[in-house]
């Protein structure tokens, strides 16, 4: 397992960018080489290996570099700077459109990719059957791939890429597309090709699927490298910038939108930015979740475990009956479970204006089924059957679950139990 199959050295990408296209002409032309373009740089000085036998998940916001960078180790791009070596025969599911010729069949396609990997007519003819019975889209594999749809298109593409047996599978989002049948079927045929001792780098958004896929992760951002290991700690610190929106904007790095609670001294993620709606008596102005009695903000976690989830209040106006609570939402939008002060007989008393609340709430989270969820809190008042919102913050905390329990693959969960509610006023 030690010996590599990929060496990535000082790799690095740009490409020149013309204000008009004119400028590419006059400053081919220009007797003084002045510079009429400046320069994008999609990948920077990269450096990492790549295990034979190795699983490698590669994450990274949109725009980061992780196509650009499949593109290179497939040969589809060639680098401004650096080294690539790959050994041994690669077999690619990159963007639709690339490697198929739109003018011709599925099944002449079959034969063009496999004359480009180095295969006979004859050895492409012995693995056609293979081909079709994965690929299962019957008559269409004799019409044009320009009549395929997005779906028929990766199903007969991935049914090449695993039938030419390749010591590299690279895949780039690629099963993103199709119907989620295919997907599992695609999933467990890759489980098989681990077990063979393949080579598999792929780049998704999916950080569950590279957790529970994948031995390690690397992270690229604004084309540099910013993480490389484990591939559970990649993703947990990839999901903990994501939510805290600590994004890139024209070169300036904007801080982490964090509060601390005063009380506990835990850091809580600013909800400014989220939608939300109310009256406005009360504002809810941070949130954040942890494991019981650490102050360490929470993304991903497999399920079980006793956690705090805690909202910041601000009081503008005089609240009679408040009520207090958030809802947990999977990545459809579909409503998993609520929990608020009502429900389990915990009351606040009158809010007062010009005061401060810190309301936590403390229960063994359930084993919910891999994914992405999220936080909904709100603050209302009244009871459950008549009341008016103050104030309600769409998707407001973003959390992954990640567990390789029997529980979570099969989707089950179990009811929220043990719930606790503290809450501390402040006036000012």
């Amino acid at each position: 397992m030690s010996e590599h199959v990929i060496k990535v050295k000082n790799l690095t990408k740009y490409y020149k960018l013309y204000d008009e296209h004119v400028d590419r002409m006059r400053e081919a032309l220009d007797p003084l080489r002045r510079k009429l373009h400046h320069d994008f740089y999609a990948l920077k000085n990269l450096n990492f290996e790549v295990r034979k036998g190795e699983t490698l998940g590669i994450v990274g916001k949109n725009g980061a570099g992780k196509s650009t960078l499949l593109k290179i180790l497939t040969g589809v791009l060639t680098p401004s700077d650096g080294e690539v070596e790959v050994i041994g025969r690669v077999a690619s599911l990159l963007e639709l459109g690339v490697g198929f010729n739109p003018e011709l069949t599925g099944r002449e396609n079959v034969f063009f990719n496999g004359a480009i990997l180095g295969f006979s007519k004859e050895e492409m003819q012995e693995k056609l059957s293979g081909v079709l019975e994965f690929a299962d889209i019957g008559e269409y594999i004799d019409q044009p791939v320009k009549s395929y749809s997005s779906g028929m298109y990766m199903r007969l593409a991935f049914a090449v890429a695993i039938n030419v047996d390749p010591d590299i599978l690279i895949i780039d989002e690629a099963l993103s597309v199709g119907d989620v049948r295919f997907q599992q079927k695609c999933f467990r045929h890759l489980k098989a090709l681990q077990t063979q001792g393949k080579t598999i780098i792929f780049v998704t958004h999916d950080t569950g699927a590279v957790i529970n896929f994948c031995e390690r992760a690397l992270w690229i951002d604004d084309g540099c490298l910013k993480a490389i290991g484990d591939a559970e700690e990649v993703c947990r610190d990839y999901m903990a910038y994501m939510t805290f929106d600590v994004e890139t904007e024209k070169g300036v790095e904007i801080k982490e939108k964090t509060v601390k609670s005063e009380r506990e001294h835990r850091s809580l993620l600013d909800v400014g930015m989220c939608d939300s709606f109310g009256e406005g008596a009360v504002k809810i102005k941070s949130v954040g979740l942890s494991v019981h009695g650490d102050n360490s903000l929470l993304q991903t976690f497999r399920g079980g475990q006793r956690v705090d989830f805690e909202m910041s209040l601000e009081v503008l106006g005089n609240v009679d009956i408040p009520v207090v609570g958030f809802v947990l939402s999977d990545s459809y939008g579909n409503k998993v479970f609520g929990l608020n002060t009502e429900l389990v007989d915990c009351e606040l008393g009158s809010f007062k204006a010009g005061s401060k609340m810190n309301v936590m709430f403390s229960f063994d989270f359930p084993f919910l089924k891999n994914g992405k969820y999220t936080f909904s809190p709100a603050v209302a008042e009244g009871t459950l059957d008549n009341h008016i919102h103050h104030h309600w913050v769409h998707d407001a905390y973003v959390v992954e679950v990640a567990s390789d329990t029997p529980d979570a693959r099969m989707g089950w969960y179990f009811l929220l139990q043990n719930c606790e509610v503290k809450a501390e006023v402040s006036n000012d």
